[in-house]
């Protein structure tokens, strides 16, 4: 019997339950700046604030950067960084059976010392944690979590990637990697299609029948 070897989980929408706050953030910068382009704060979900700025904010928009940053950087510290509901007990249970876990966040190293300051255990509960820095390429390349196999030293095939947007869902795909899709920044049918199973929160997850829906693909 194949063994599960590793769980890599994206961060915002998946460890935390803060899409909303990013949602009205980034909406609000996007109705500044892009007015002419409604839901664009939905199509940038998954993608490096680096990405984001290349795409979105160049040309004459470049000056506008550092306000942007700014006003990010602010926002972040004031978050509120709440656990999806049951990911505390799901990710213990997945250690103590000998499953590495790591973060794979877009997020940059300045965002994480809000996280770190807001949870002090959060270097505790994770083998891993790479950010963009870490990666050459952002979501939906597959890139980043093939780096994370690679720093435990497991093949794709043995993991297990958890995604809400779009963008990180393709990249586990793309990935070779079994893909859970939480239902917490899209619909559950929405993301049906780029994931192997869906669900809310990690109430009834737990080591045991996560290893039972891997092992039936």
């Amino acid at each position: 019997m194949k063994a599960l070897k590793a769980a890599l989980f994206d961060l915002d929408g998946v460890v935390f339950d803060t899409e909303r706050q990013y949602t009205m953030f980034w909406g609000a910068q996007c109705r500044k700046y892009h007015p002419g382009h409604p839901g664009l704060e939905y199509e940038i979900k998954g993608q490096t604030l680096s990405q984001i700025y290349e795409r979105w904010w160049a040309g004459s928009l470049a000056d506008a950067r550092a306000e942007v940053t700014r006003s990010l950087n602010e926002f972040e510290a004031q978050m509120r960084f709440d656990y999806i509901a049951g990911f505390e007990m799901f990710i213990d249970d997945l250690r103590r059976n000998g499953v590495k876990t790591a973060v794979v966040t877009s997020s940059n190293q300045n965002k994480m010392q809000s996280v770190y300051r807001a949870h002090p255990e959060f270097y505790d509960i994770f083998d891993a944690i790479l950010t963009s820095e870490d990666f050459a390429e952002s979501k939906p390349s597959p890139d980043c979590y093939l780096r994370a196999a690679a720093r435990f030293g497991v093949s794709p095939e043995c993991c297990v990637v958890f995604e809400d947007s779009f963008n990180g869902l393709r990249a586990g795909r793309a990935a070779g990697m079994y893909v859970v899709g939480l239902a917490t920044t899209n619909s559950a049918e929405s993301i049906r299609g780029l994931s192997d199973c869906q669900i809310v929160d990690y109430k009834n997850m737990n080591n045991k029948n996560l290893n039972e829906l891997w092992q039936a693909i």
